[in-house]
């Protein structure tokens, strides 16, 4: 499905990623973890075609999206849940929500993704039309969920979900995102915590200043020795 291929991004002349290579199967749940500032909404906001390449590869069923404008990327498929949520506060939820489904082929669904997005999340129904700089924090992330699954992705791209909840809605969210994945949709995790990301998972990477130092099952990436050195400092021995 996507392939990153000796992926390198720079901000001037400062590299942000160096080589990075990962790969993200149909319906598959893969997840990236990393300690703060290892390259991680770089490395997603790439894969939303947000940030131009500076060499290697971006492939979407075989085809180079290295070079494409980033709205080729929606086409082919991709959504993208960034951090922050970035809504737009002074609209209602459904007109955030509409804001998603602004390709042809999802505006046709539109009212199917809308009733999915309100069984996913049911306190999003309930503020439809309220405005949405009012919701809670967690209930705005819901809304910057719905919005990407609006477009009907093939890929899901989510940019730390859990940041600044409450435990209870981290919980709620990662619920949900499992719950998306089942349904079909292939989903990137760029994630801070470790633990639920993994535990929902399919596959993983670790990813520390710009590089992909760790992959595996995530069972075998918890126990690993540089997830403890990349978050904690600890190295072999200490």
């Amino acid at each position: 499905m996507l392939e990153l291929r000796d992926l390198r991004v720079e901000y001037g002349a400062a590299p942000a990623l160096w080589s990075v290579s990962l790969a993200i199967a149909e319906r598959k749940l893969v997840c990236v973890v990393g300690p703060n500032g290892a390259g991680k909404s770089t490395l997603i906001n790439a894969i939303a075609g947000l940030h131009t390449a500076k060499s290697g590869r971006i492939t979407m069923d075989g085809i180079d999206m290295t070079s494409l404008p980033s709205h080729r990327y929606c086409n082919a498929g991709i959504a993208i849940v960034p951090e922050g949520r970035r809504l737009f506060t002074r609209m209602s939820v459904r007109e955030n929500l509409e804001v998603g489904s602004y390709t042809r082929a999802a505006r046709k669904d539109r009212d199917r993704s809308l009733d999915y997005v309100c069984t996913l999340f049911p306190a999003v129904r309930d503020k439809l039309d309220s405005v949405a700089g009012s919701l809670s924090g967690g209930q705005q992330q819901m809304v910057a969920i719905g919005r990407a699954l609006m477009a009907r992705p093939r890929l899901l791209l989510l940019d730390e979900p859990s940041l600044g909840l409450s435990p209870l809605i981290v919980q709620a969210m990662f619920r949900a995102i499992r719950e998306v994945n089942a349904a079909g949709t292939a989903v990137l995790l760029v994630e801070q915590n470790v633990a639920n990301a993994l535990e929902i998972a399919d596959f993983a990477y670790l990813l520390d200043e710009g590089r992909i130092v760790a992959e595996g099952a995530p069972n075998v990436l918890f126990n690993n020795p540089e997830l403890r050195r990349a978050y904690l400092g600890i190295v072999s021995g200490d």
